[in-house]
């Protein structure tokens, strides 16, 4: 019987290349974020929070990120009856709200990336956008 399993997990270094592309996303969109990026199980991995970035925006960037992690699924896809409950039943370490984004290589999740600053559209687009590894 098998006892182990291999996990792709994303790098300090890869991590920090998503920070800056996310950086520079937004700051062409002209939106000061926070970035987040945390590996498959929630752990973070880097952090960053641009000049100018709203403070609420540093938790909302990781609920996002530990969001797109946990369900493998960029942020925003819940119906009515997941968007509520699941914030609630998790002490709001998990959100609906468009921005995370798994980080995915070789076909496996290593990650996640949050963002937080701009309108939920604008955080998605620049969550996609430095995710597109």
């Amino acid at each position: 019987m098998n006892t182990t399993r291999q996990q792709t997990v994303i790098t300090v270094k890869k991590a920090l290349e998503v920070t800056h592309r996310a950086l520079n996303e937004g700051e062409k969109l002209g939106v000061a974020v926070s970035v987040t990026v945390v590996d498959s199980a929630m752990g973070l991995v880097a952090f960053a929070k641009a000049d100018g970035a709203t403070p609420h925006s540093v938790l909302s960037s990781r609920r996002k990120a530990n969001t797109a992690a946990s369900t493998r699924r960029a942020t925003g896809f819940m119906g009515e009856d997941l968007a509520l409950p699941l914030p609630l039943a998790t002490e709001l370490q998990l959100t609906n709200i468009p921005g995370g984004a798994p980080l995915v290589f070789d076909k496996a999740v290593a990650g996640a990336i949050g963002i937080a600053g701009g309108t939920p559209d604008q955080d998605a687009q620049i969550a996609t956008a430095a995710s597109n590894t």
